[in-house]
């Protein structure tokens, strides 16, 4: 059983900053990578950042030079800096972790942070 513990959405207005925090919890050997997705209503899901085991990140276009992603090993905690935040990044944030486990490799998700992006 492999938990994820999401925190750190809310209100926040335009220009304005907001951390997400995902914690994994459970039974897994190790992670393979971890990140974010989001989705706001009536758009498909989009990955936002992930990082790998080594270290190395990826980003979506639109957050690129806004939000960095990182990681606390210690603690299996996937961290998102999301700075200047603009309307648009309104959605859903999902925690994702890619681990392995004894019976494989699987994705786990957390349930959901809301950001709202409003003046």
């Amino acid at each position: 059983q492999v938990q994820l513990v999401e925190s750190g959405g809310g209100l926040v207005q335009p220009g304005g900053s907001l951390r997400l925090s995902c914690a994994a919890s459970g039974r897994f050997f190790s992670i393979n990578a971890m990140g974010w997705y989001r989705q706001a209503p009536g758009k498909q899901r989009e990955l936002v950042a992930t990082i790998i085991r080594g270290g190395s990140t990826n980003y979506l276009d639109s957050v690129k030079g806004r939000f960095t992603i990182s990681r606390d090993n210690a603690k299996n905690t996937v961290y998102l800096q999301m700075n200047s935040l603009k309307p648009e990044d309104t959605a859903v944030y999902y925690c994702y972790l890619y681990c392995h486990t004894t019976y494989g490799d699987y994705d786990y998700w957390g349930q959901g942070t809301q950001v709202t992006v409003s003046s």
